[in-house]
């Protein structure tokens, strides 16, 4: 039995296919369109399927849509209509949007839920043409359609894939249909509702709304705001604080936020920050934590479950979730990689999955997130060929690679199927060595991100408690932990301006490659540690593709590309071409 799991609500659209149980492909939309979370410019941003990215995943397992048996949509629109409005076939809907910003309670509402209700027909005549051979011949009596709410399919993504047979599940993001934040008891394949809290009441919307009065995009880089708390004082976590009324049953209540009034000016993008944004950055951050906590406080004691698993775009927050893992009463923590909106697509189809096949035990454990495409050396090379491009065939990748690392050089890394979630682990990654502390801002230049923003370590499993304290099995990035005074010295790049790090461990049979990287760039230099960040430059997604990797490369000032076995450097004669130029020449492959 094949269950296609999809998520096009609101931002990072998605697809995931499972059959029987077992989770066969994975990737976000973004990374086929190469437009960042899925957001194109106003009308043309609403609530597009992920046709590319289900495209992949029936290629994945070598059928078409019309083999598919259950859809499983991580949105239910029909939560937010009453009973007239579920038995009319049609909505006024007003010509004018009213606010900046969609709410459920806006007359506009219909066109939100319209698209989302006619997405079975989306997804049989609304494919672009040229994935026509993956979805022709489909209809809508193909299949089993599923509209799953949409905290349920975090939840089930938190729970379902993890090593757990029982669990506390907590998901927390921005909004689902009617909440905002939802409890839940998970035993063997069954998940409960405990507590729910629902709108307009979201810590989710909080940290978005700070994340714009900062100066940033909303659902995009609430991250930046993470790393920008580093920087300040909790001189504000009181303001917040008030804002936030914490009930004894689980649920809060979030005052008007009137943020201006409070904090003064909004910053505008681009200018310079000051004190005072780092501190507001820290004091959210600090009030996000307690809080938190205290809500889980009340959750272990209604529970006594030792495990608990989260989702929602709120753990993706991996300082919180040091926290939650030091300071909670829960013994053992699960987050789930893709924990953001692109997770919920598996979230449905995995809940879909074991309902439709009456299943009650687990049998899937979700241990790695290398769930994308990949590509033979034999079509990396076609690529290369036919754009003209100079290359070395490596004879031990690994070797050569870390030799190139040891002498300080910034490393475009492509192998293997590419990451689900938002995080690069290895194969769409820039790697370098961690040994100066000159290369984290040289980073930060390659990339044109701000100076502030750290970057991460990967370091191989068996040393990463030699490395950073108290580390375990962290092998998704989701959690901070200290960096190890006696060796800080060793890695001043990936240690950031607090003390921590945000890690990666790898073991050999997650990614062989990418372990035996690490191994030989020890062997030169006496640290098992690297820089890992991902292979993207501002406002662009993680590559997918050969194409998009030299694109890349080419427009950026990386010293090499190694892609499959092939290393690509910028030698003396490449350099005479322009990147903007070689760029517009590449050849779509």
């Amino acid at each position: 039995m094949y269950t296609l799991g999809i998520n096009a609500v609101f931002h990072d659209s998605a697809a995931c296919l499972i059959q029987d149980g077992q989770l066969l492909a994975a990737a976000e939309d973004e990374r086929f369109t190469q437009i960042k979370h899925g957001k194109r410019p106003i009308p043309f941003s609403t609530y597009e399927l992920p046709y590319h990215a289900i495209s992949f995943c029936l290629k994945q397992a070598g059928i078409m849509l019309k083999d598919i048996d259950h859809m499983a949509y991580s949105f239910d629109p029909y939560v937010l209509l009453n009973e007239d409005e579920r038995q009319q076939a049609w909505a006024n809907i007003p010509f004018h949007q009213t606010t900046t910003h969609l709410a459920m309670n806006e007359p506009w509402k219909y066109l939100f839920l319209s698209s989302i209700i006619n997405a079975p027909r989306q997804l049989v005549d609304g494919y672009p043409h040229h994935l026509q051979a993956s979805f022709i011949g489909s209809s809508m009596q193909d299949w089993q359609w599923h509209y799953v709410n949409h905290h349920l399919a975090h939840a089930a993504s938190a729970f379902l894939p993890s090593p757990f047979e029982r669990a506390a599940v907590l998901t927390m993001d921005g909004r689902g249909e009617q909440v905002s934040t939802s409890y839940y008891v998970a035993n063997e394949n069954n998940l409960t509702l405990v507590q729910e809290v629902g709108l307009p009441h979201s810590l989710g919307l909080l940290y978005e709304e700070v994340t714009d009065y900062l100066g940033f995009l909303r659902s995009s880089d609430e991250y930046k705001v993470m790393a920008l708390a580093s920087y300040g004082e909790p001189l504000f976590a009181h303001e917040f604080r008030q804002m936030i009324q914490v009930n004894p049953n689980g649920t809060y209540t979030i005052d008007t936020l009137r943020l201006e009034e409070r904090f003064g000016p909004r910053r505008l993008r681009n200018a310079p920050f000051t004190a005072h944004h780092f501190n507001i950055a820290r004091s959210l951050q600090v009030a996000l934590e307690e809080i938190v906590l205290e809500l889980l406080s009340w959750f272990y004691d209604h529970t006594k479950e030792d495990n608990l698993c989260l989702a929602g775009g709120i753990f993706l927050n991996c300082v919180l979730n040091g926290k939650i893992r030091d300071k909670s009463s829960f013994k053992h923590i699960w987050v789930q990689p893709a924990a953001g909106d692109s997770g919920t697509a598996l979230g449905a189809a995995m809940l879909t999955d074991v309902q439709q096949r009456h299943v009650t035990q687990k049998v899937y454990t979700m241990d790695h997130v290398y769930l994308g495409p990949t590509f033979t050396d034999q079509a990396i090379q076609q690529v290369l060929d036919r754009n003209k491009i100079r290359y070395t065939k490596m004879s031990d990748i690994a070797e050569e690679t870390a030799m190139l690392l040891a002498q300080d050089k910034i490393i475009g890394w492509f192998q293997g199927h590419m990451e689900y979630g938002p995080r690069a682990l290895g194969s769409r990654s820039i790697l370098a060595s961690p040994l100066h502390a000159e290369m984290q801002p040289r980073l930060n230049e390659v990339k044109d991100r701000e100076d502030f923003r750290p970057v991460a370590p990967v370091v191989t499993e068996e040393d990463a408690k030699n490395w950073f304290v108290g580390a375990d099995q962290s092998p998704f990035m989701l959690f901070v932990y200290d960096v190890n005074p006696e060796k800080a010295h060793l890695i001043p790049a990936v240690k950031h301006i607090d003390g921590t790090a945000r890690i990666q461990t790898v073991n050999r049979q997650q990614h062989p490659l990418y372990y035996r990287l690490i191994k030989a760039f020890e062997q030169k230099t006496g640290v098992p540690v690297l820089v890992n960040t991902s292979f993207n430059t501002l406002g662009k997604p993680i590559v997918c593709s050969p194409r998009d990797a030299i694109a890349c490369f080419w427009t950026s000032p990386f010293d090499a590309l190694v892609m499959g076995s092939y290393l690509i450097e910028k030698d003396s004669q490449h350099k005479m071409e322009t990147d903007v130029t070689l760029k517009d020449k590449l050849v779509n492959a």
